[in-house]
């Protein structure tokens, strides 16, 4: 009898971290001005080295990542 049970745990926290990665990887990207389908690539290809290899890259002139910064700024309620 084999116990799939043991490996279930892990796979699935294994598969958030793909997902995961792949979802801010594209977010990064798109920020960076390369679109979100650069950063989807990389993440769901080599996972967290994908996300690693986003952030590496620079970003492009009028990016948001170079007008706003790396953490876009919250609206207030008022406005």
């Amino acid at each position: 009898m084999i116990v799939f049970a043991v490996i279930g745990a892990k796979a699935l926290y294994l598969l958030f971290v793909w997902l995961l990665s792949a979802a801010i990887a594209s977010w990064v990207s798109d920020r960076k001005g390369y679109g979100e389908r650069v950063g989807l690539a990389f993440g769901l290809i080599l996972s967290a080295i994908g996300l690693v290899i986003v952030l590496l890259l620079p970003g492009r002139p009028g990016s948001k990542w170079k007008s706003q910064g790396w953490l876009p700024r919250r609206r207030s309620r008022g406005a």
